[in-house]
């Protein structure tokens, strides 16, 4: 029998972090997370369908390359991270049933055969799954970031895990680039990461409308000036009625970051 798939909500890093020196360890928790990734599922999962604050689209997308290509959409990082490779194979089936689950929710949905994985996918994912040997699907975001929308997304896409598909948002749950270092940006990072977990480790039922009100959590819009970084968690937390956890959680770059998994 397939293994029902959780779904989760993870920290991409900062660019290629983790294929560059980092004498300080300003991600070696991290890495040390993503690798250990494979351990919260029942099963290796048959795909791979991940939602990337990267890509925003009028309505929703979805990668259907048999083999993507990677886009290196980050600047001014060593010449050696613009030579990384993860040759995972695309799911050009598993898109077309992620648009039709869409569709037949009422939602826009497209395929994209030419768009290749950027790196708010490949990244988090060379670490996790380094082997490349799990198909992967992107989907993009709805371009009005609307939380409800991204939720009922999830919702609708949420069969997917019954079918041994893992359903993955990649983001930051802190993404105030100015604030980043900053020792003004702890204490309100840990407030918004505190506020956080307990919408998302409180009463399932309760947490679509928690989470729907994000912005005006405390330090909520400090953490996020423009939320599509914390929109692929609304993705993860729709596709799943169970309980949710906080997976990881540590300061890097002086705020709180954290990682999710809903059962």
């Amino acid at each position: 029998m397939t293994a029902r798939q959780p779904s989760l909500y993870v920290p991409h890093g900062g660019g290629p972090c983790f294929f560059m020196d980092d004498p300080a360890g300003t991600w070696t928790g991290m890495a040390a997370f993503l690798r250990g990734l494979p351990d919260l599922l029942p099963a290796p999962p048959k795909a791979i369908l991940i939602v990337s604050g990267h890509w925003e689209t009028e309505g929703f997308a979805f990668t259907a390359a048999p083999n993507p290509p990677l886009l290196f959409d980050y600047y001014g990082f060593p010449p050696h991270t613009y030579d990384l490779g993860y040759p995972a194979p695309g799911d050009p089936a598993l898109a077309d049933r992620a648009a039709a689950l869409l569709r037949a929710a009422g939602f826009e949905a497209s395929l994209d055969a030419e768009r290749g994985l950027d790196h708010g996918v490949f990244v988090p994912l060379k670490v996790a799954f380094p082997d490349a040997d799990v198909p992967v699907v992107e989907m993009s975001l709805d371009k009005g970031l609307d939380p409800g929308l991204a939720w009922r997304v999830g919702r609708a896409l949420a069969p997917l895990r019954d079918e041994g598909v893992l359903i993955l948002g990649a983001g930051m749950s802190f993404h105030n680039m100015r604030a980043y270092r900053t020792t003004e940006a702890t204490d309100p990072s840990i407030v918004f990461d505190g506020w956080l977990a307990a919408a998302i480790e409180g009463d399932p039922a309760a947490r679509e409308a928690a989470l729907a009100s994000w912005a005006a959590a405390p330090g909520g819009r400090f953490a996020h000036p423009r939320e599509e970084h914390l929109l692929p968690l609304m993705v993860a937390a729709g596709a799943s009625d169970g309980p949710g956890r906080r997976v990881y959680g540590e300061l890097v770059m002086n705020t709180m970051i954290s990682a999710f998994r809903f059962d």
